[in-house]
């Protein structure tokens, strides 16, 4: 976390560009859940890999047997030849404990799916840039424009000075008996309407100012300030069409494609044999009382076995459910093959549209920096003029209202630039440098 944005600051800290974006990849929620992501993508692959290791557990029992099972034994075994018997088999009470394992030798499906959770794991990695390359334009778009509506607000402070010195010296006049009432009414319709402007300008300041803390993940109730030395129009290098290929969003796509061909893989696992290994060992105790302590002259006998054994399933019919499963897995991999291509278009329109408006921005910055300044040269010669009888009222507020719209169609243009800028900036594939 930057210091000077600590939230417990009330004095405004100036707030460059670099400091914005740093503050939000810290502590915006989408930056810090897309980290997150990459975590849990850890414990997936913790959790296949347990699929192909062993798998150990223990178990015991006790059981009593209140009603043993009469068996029907033949009497020779009894000495009643001819005959047939009734005999229990087993004891009241049986008592089993052991240990049993169990580990995978062939599955085709669990392979895969270690193979497909590492996938995963680069899905997230590259999941997180792009959510920090979104956080980082709209960090930067919503500065910019904060700077905009103060740059506004500043204007209309000066407007408002300045009509308020000729609004004072109308009513000199006026009170000398050599101006109309009527000229002073005016000047003080026009003052009270720059008043509400102003107001205005306030609140949509505000306004800007909070949605760019809520984008940075910043207090609310923290005062900022924008230093104007970060709004300098500077050349901008265009260049040939960048490979979009190596774009976060076309990246992504590749291991989103990627997560699809193993997920056909692993369907397919379902059409292969799998084989496993088992092994146990036990030790039950049986007798007619309860096992546990007791010894053979209590009637109670201990023994131990133990079993290994190989499972092998071959799949012969499924009723084609696989096949479908395969095939509906291809699907998925022809659908984002057509994402990739008409994503792969749209980078390469938005790089375009950046390289052009930055260019119609730079042309129209150069026009309305010459205007403002024939607005204000206007402007001051009215003003003389008026004192002086040679011009009109109306001239003066046609002047004035002609300075206010040549400064914000130069502000506009401004913002224009800035956020063309920050679009080729990303269709370069170079958002990040905003944070250096």
């Amino acid at each position: 976390m930057v210091p000077l944005l600590h939230a417990q600051q009330r004095q405004a800290e100036v707030l460059t560009l670099k400091d914005a974006v740093n503050y939000a990849l810290q502590n915006k929620a989408e930056a810090q859940k897309a980290k997150l992501d990459i975590e849990n993508s850890e414990y997936q692959i913790q959790e296949v890999r347990a699929r192909a290791l062993p798998n150990i557990s223990a178990n015991g029992s006790l059981t009593y047997n209140p009603i043993l099972q009469l068996n029907a034994l033949p009497g020779d075994f009894f000495g009643a030849p001819g005959t047939t018997v009734l005999a229990p088999l087993g004891q009241k009470w049986n008592s089993v404990a052991g240990v049993n394992l169990t580990q995978t030798i062939f599955d085709q499906s669990v392979f895969t799916g270690l193979k497909a959770a590492k996938s995963t794991r680069e899905f997230y990695q590259v999941n997180a840039q792009l959510t920090e390359e979104q956080v980082i334009e709209r960090v930067a778009n919503n500065y910019y424009q904060v700077y905009v509506q103060r740059q506004n607000l500043v204007l209309i402070d000066s407007t408002y000075q300045n009509t308020l010195k000729v609004r004072n010296i109308i009513k000199g006049q006026f009170d000398n008996g050599l101006a109309r009432k009527i000229d002073l009414d005016r000047m003080n319709v026009n003052l009270r309407n720059i008043e509400t402007q102003r107001q205005q300008l306030i609140n949509a300041v505000a306004l800007q100012e909070n949605a760019l803390k809520f984008y940075m993940g910043m207090p609310i109730e923290t005062p900022i300030t924008l230093p104007e030395t970060e709004f300098e129009v500077r050349p901008v290098a265009t260049e040939d069409t960048p490979d979009v290929t190596i774009r976060t969003e076309y990246q992504l796509l590749e291991k989103q494609e990627k997560l699809y061909f193993y997920n056909k893989k692993a369907t397919q696992a379902g059409f292969y044999p799998t084989l496993s290994l088992t092994a146990g060992y036990n030790y039950i105790g049986q007798g007619p009382e309860l096992p546990w302590f007791a010894k053979p002259s209590n009637g109670v006998y201990w023994s131990d076995f133990s079993t290994l054994g190989l499972n092998l399933n071959i799949p012969i019919f499924s009723g084609f459910g696989t096949r479908a499963k395969v095939r509906q897995a291809d699907i998925e991999l022809k659908r984002i093959e057509q994402d990739k291509k008409d994503t792969k278009l749209s980078l390469d329109l938005a790089y375009q549209n950046a390289k052009t408006q930055i260019e119609n921005s730079l042309i129209t910055i150069n026009t309305q920096r010459e205007n403002v300044a024939l607005a204000k040269e206007v402007l001051d010669n009215t003003q003389n003029n008026y004192q002086q009888g040679l011009a009109s009222l109306t001239d003066l507020l046609d002047a004035e209202n002609s300075n206010i719209e040549a400064q914000n169609n130069y502000t506009s243009a401004l913002l224009d630039f800035k956020l063309a800028e920050i679009q080729l900036i990303k269709a370069k594939g170079e958002l990040k440098t905003l944070t250096n």
